[in-house]
């Protein structure tokens, strides 16, 4: 079971990334997020 778990965050991550990295830096600064905060916005979303 743990790794199915590690396996569907890993993919909700990289998901996540991927998503914010298409946006344009004016969509992300709407959303106040700095490209550079991808990575922890991802961790975070997966926290939740």
């Amino acid at each position: 079971m743990n790794v199915a778990r590690s396996f569907n965050n890993w993919r909700r991550y990289r998901q996540t990334v991927s998503e914010l990295g298409r946006m344009t830096t004016r969509e992300l600064h709407d959303l106040g997020i700095a490209r550079a905060d991808i990575p922890s916005v991802a961790r975070a979303a997966i926290a939740r």
